[in-house]
């Protein structure tokens, strides 16, 4: 263990869950309004923002920034691609980074062996039709960037995610394998170009020396990233931020703790170590201290860093949460979009919410509170507001609230709006 931490008592859990909200920009509301600026430093912060195309509320990128800059203008993200200071890259799943980490994204999928699903479709598609993809690559390469939708599709009526036909199939392909980037999205379409078109807009520009780093360094900074990102991690939940394999353990960390780059933490309760990022060393001693308060309230998107690991957000946050968009109707328990509702620390409920945008309504089809969580009047406002500002930045700012459980919580929350 490291000597600075000799001596010191474990972490609460609580202390913990606060030092990871702080890392990820969720421990308290911003207190200013956003600037452009601030969507780049906060994708910075979290080192990705992953990307989802469901969109029954906002897409999952914009709903991640929002419970985190507060109300800003969508079109930033997608004017922040264009020009470059954002890029997409395959990461935890398919992500928007900053220009500032793509190269190294960039060269550790040209080293790292990958099992993931893109890949395995990009291999198939070249094994079948490499010299179609070619062809639609000096499409590109002559007549600059499409989209998929540039393209007819001979078996109309064919729809699903897994039916894409051929040209999105190659244009998916060639994105998976590098040589095609997205240059910008419209309509959150995906346009093509080549990748060194996109790269030579970036912002900054991208560093030509990371493509010699090995793959060991490439996976030290990974793991460092990781570890950052979460503000305070177990081992075992290191490797799914990036999707890195084998699996990060304790004795690949060993070296990074006697360097000094991780701070090994003990957290009561836990039968692990925990670790912190050298960088939020003051802020472990704020929140050992006492000094990190939690006042934020917001709706977490489903793909939301703080709770896509599952197994991650059980022992942080003792709350079990499944996507259930990809549930199979008859097996859901709370709904097909269910947003985390995170409250001055801690996750207490969900909910299931529905933009019916022409008709400018916000639909809570269903609200849980947490077993064992006693609703106060200082949290049922906070929902209150968190609900009803979220709405009207959807653009939808009638509310039309179902069932609540407890049952008593819907008349609270009716009487917040009308008040």
């Amino acid at each position: 263990m490291n000597e600075l931490l000799l001596g010191k008592k474990a972490l609460t859990l609580s202390k913990a869950r606060v030092l990871q909200l702080a890392a990820q920009g969720l421990l308290q509301a911003p207190r200013r309004r956003a600037r452009r600026e601030d969507l780049i430093a906060t994708i910075q912060r979290m080192r990705l923002l992953q990307i989802d195309s469901i969109h029954v509320v906002a897409r999952s990128p914009y709903l991640v920034l929002y419970a985190r800059l507060g109300d800003y203008p969508q079109a930033w993200l997608e004017e922040s691609l264009e020009s470059g200071r954002i890029a997409e890259c395959w990461a935890h799943e398919a992500c928007f980074v900053t220009a500032a980490d793509i190269g190294l994204h960039r060269s550790w999928r040209a080293q790292a062996e990958s099992n993931h699903w893109a890949d395995k479709h990009a291999a198939r598609a070249r094994d079948a039709n490499l010299q179609e993809m070619h062809a639609l690559l000096e499409r590109v390469r002559a007549s600059g960037p499409v989209r998929a939708s540039d393209f007819e599709r001979a078996d109309r009526g064919v729809s699903g995610w897994w039916e894409w036909k051929p040209e999105k199939r190659w244009l998916e392909a060639w994105f998976a394998s590098g040589e095609l980037m997205v240059t910008r999205r419209e309509r959150f379409q995906r346009v093509y170009d080549l990748a060194e078109r996109v790269l030579a807009k970036l912002d900054p520009p991208i560093n030509a020396s990371v493509s010699s780093l090995s793959r060991d360094t490439l996976r030290k900074h990974f793991i460092l990233d990781s570890v950052r990102a979460l503000g305070i991690t177990q081992a075992r939940w290191i490797a799914d931020y990036f999707r890195l394999k084998p699996a990060v353990d304790e004795r690949e960390l060993a070296p990074l703790v006697s360097s000094g780059d991780l701070l090994r933490v003990e957290v009561a309760g836990w039968d692990s170590a925990a670790y912190v990022h050298r960088d939020h060393a003051a802020l472990l001693d704020s929140a050992r201290e006492g000094r990190l308060r939690a006042t934020h309230t917001a709706l977490l998107s489903p793909f939301d860093p703080l709770v896509w690991d599952r197994a991650r957000v059980r022992a942080m946050f003792d709350f079990d949460y499944t996507i259930e968009c990809y549930v199979p109707a008859a097996k859901r328990r709370y709904g097909y979009y269910v947003l985390p509702i995170l409250h001055r620390g801690r996750l207490i409920g969900r909910l299931d919410a529905k933009a019916h945008r022409a008709e400018g309504v916000f639909e809570v089809k269903a609200l849980f509170l947490e077993e064992g969580v006693t609703p106060t009047e200082r949290m049922l406002a906070d929902m209150a507001q968190a609900i009803a500002t979220t709405a009207v930045w959807h653009g939808t700012p009638k509310i039309r609230l179902g069932r609540c459980r407890p049952a008593q919580v819907a008349s609270a929350l009716r009487a917040h709006w009308r008040g």
